[in-house]
């Protein structure tokens, strides 16, 4: 006779100052993710606004707030813009590779220069080499690295890694949970744009229906590369629902008039900090 499955446990954070929008304080509810149902707790957790950070699945409960909103690409009926075609072409000749959720010294070199660069006053730059590791290894859900290398010169050794991002395998789709790439690249512009574009493409081959993106905050100028991606989809207290075309053009106007919210940023900057420490979701 199988095991009935236990109802999670979940617990709220203490409000801390919100990341996003100065001024505003955050608070997250929580739980924890084990044993052996704990991909089917994730798939029904994501689909209801949950971000996982290592063995814990979370997401925004401000009391008095609500600009933090879950969004998600519809991959198969995804079309790029002239733009995202352009990035395509440009990086159509970086050798993707999925990897097992084990970290290397390469990896964290090349997340320590995003971050530099990227997030140096953001409270992963903190990191060493361990907390690393604790963020990639420690997954109770099907995960893994994919790294993006330029191609070597004798096409046989690795070539250079420009980026990689952590990614959750949903049952209906893809889940970016961090992203990080070369931020100084002369010929690799829109990396962070790449990266998503080929997870979309990947989502679609295999069948799964969405990409999920994490938080979307409107009035934060490093969230509004996610606006770009079209369709998308968004979470309110009645479900998900598509976006508007017409409200789409507008957000993407408002954030081309911020160059900065529009150049690349990586997926899955939402962070759940908890006694201390620092992790990403």
């Amino acid at each position: 006779m199988t095991a009935p499955v236990r109802f999670p446990r979940f617990f709220v954070t203490s409000p801390a100052p919100c990341p996003y929008l100065p001024g505003r304080s955050e608070r997250k509810v929580f739980t924890e993710l084990k044993g052996p149902h704990a991909d089917s707790l994730n798939d029904a957790l994501g689909r209801i606004g949950f971000r996982r950070s290592q063995t814990v699945a979370y997401r925004p409960s401000c009391l008095d707030c609500q600009a933090c909103i879950s969004v998600r690409v519809v991959a198969g009926e995804f079309s790029p813009s002239s733009t995202q075609k352009r990035n395509l072409k440009r990086n159509s000749d970086l050798v993707a590779t999925v990897c097992r959720p084990w970290s290397t010294s390469e990896q964290f070199e090349l997340l320590q220069k995003y971050l530099g660069v990227r997030h140096p006053e953001g409270g992963m730059t903190s990191m060493d080499e361990v907390d690393f590791a604790d963020m990639v290894e420690h997954t109770p859900v099907t995960s893994y690295i994919i790294e993006y290398r330029e191609p070597s010169a004798d096409g046989v050794s690795l070539g250079r890694l420009v980026g990689a991002c952590l990614t959750d395998k949903q049952c209906d789709g893809l889940s970016m949970i961090y992203s990080f790439y070369d931020p100084d690249h002369p010929a690799r512009q829109g990396l962070g744009n790449f990266i998503i574009l080929d997870h979309i493409r990947r989502a679609a081959d295999m069948g799964l229906a969405y990409v999920y993106l994490g938080y979307w905050v409107e009035g934060s100028p490093r969230m509004q590369y996610k606006v770009r991606y079209r369709p998308l989809e968004t979470l309110a207290r009645g479900g998900w629902t598509r976006m508007a075309e017409g409200e789409q053009d507008r957000l993407i106007a408002v954030a081309a008039s911020n160059p900065r919210s529009l150049g690349g940023e990586a997926s899955g900057k939402d962070g759940l900090a908890m006694n201390g420490g620092c992790s990403v979701g």
